[in-house]
């Protein structure tokens, strides 16, 4: 298992797309990790009046919004605001979502029944409907939509996990587990869950970019992140509702710039994550 992982690991740093991805996925976790060390932020002051709507210049490299705040600045904490959203609430979903894939692939039964019924129901809907209904029952916040996006997420990873247990359930080392007396439990969460590890973590780092999309649509949507807390998503409908997008277009290019970046980043990562745990590949 090791040797396999070691392989995985040299198939995936050999992947341009992964490289890629990797590179720019930590460049941004840096960014956002280190803006309140390296760019203090108040939103009640944080702001100049007189050079509403300036353009990009050596003073505001991204120019200023309506209130006269710097886009750089905004842009900076609205990166990290989405990819707070983002890994938590993918988080969140792959942990639920493993969880009830397990039980549902290994106890079969009307267990499995009563798994597969909340699965078709969830998958049902657009996941955007689906998470601009629950955020409305939650109430627009940071919070809301981590729980919105997270509660998308789940029936992707309660599928793909039960189908690599209906896969794993009958092998050798599993039967063998078995037959010396390990508990259920102990067979699902030592055996069957670390081989059949790889898919989730390429759909993890897919799941990232989508969820990320999707923060980013609540925010624009108002059912996201609240004034004054910056957000991508926010920021694209405050310029789209002021009518600055035209007169002032460095409002919404930054911002849109960096959701592309963050979508792209861990899309390109899943790629090579998705080429190294590919056992036909090398």
């Amino acid at each position: 298992m090791d040797i396999l992982t070691q392989r995985a690991w040299k198939r995936f740093w050999q992947s341009a797309a992964g490289r890629i991805g990797f590179v720019l996925a930590i460049a941004l976790v840096f960014l956002a990790f280190l803006a309140p060390i390296l760019k203090p932020y108040n939103p009640a002051t944080a702001r100049d009046y007189l050079a509403r709507l300036a353009p990009p210049s050596s003073s505001h490299w991204f120019g200023t919004d309506a209130l006269g705040r710097d886009v750089l600045t905004l842009v900076w904490y609205g990166i990290r605001t989405s990819l707070l959203i983002s890994l938590v609430s993918v988080g969140l979903g792959l942990i639920v979502g493993l969880t009830l894939g397990l039980i549902a692939g290994y106890a079969r039964g009307r267990v499995e029944g009563v798994i597969n019924w909340l699965t078709d129901i969830l998958l049902a809907f657009p996941s955007i409907l689906l998470a601009i209904a629950i955020v409305t029952v939650a109430g627009p916040s940071i919070e809301g939509a981590m729980i919105a996006i997270a509660v998308v997420q789940i029936p992707i990873y309660i599928r793909l996990m039960r189908s690599m247990v209906l896969s794993l359930r009958e092998q050798e080392f599993v039967q063998a587990a078995r037959a010396l007396g390990a508990t259920p439990v102990h067979i699902l969460w030592q055996h069957i869950l670390p081989a059949g590890l790889a898919p989730v973590i390429v759909q993890a780092s897919l799941s990232i970019g989508t969820a990320t999309l999707e923060a980013a649509g609540l925010g624009f949507l108002g059912l996201g992140a609240q004034p004054p807390t910056p957000e991508l998503g926010t920021m694209l409908a405050d310029a789209f509702k002021g009518g600055y997008s035209l007169t002032s277009p460095w409002t919404t290019l930054f911002p849109g710039l960096f959701i592309t970046l963050m979508v792209l980043a861990f899309n390109l990562m899943g790629d090579g994550l998705r080429d190294g745990f590919d056992p036909r590949s090398g």
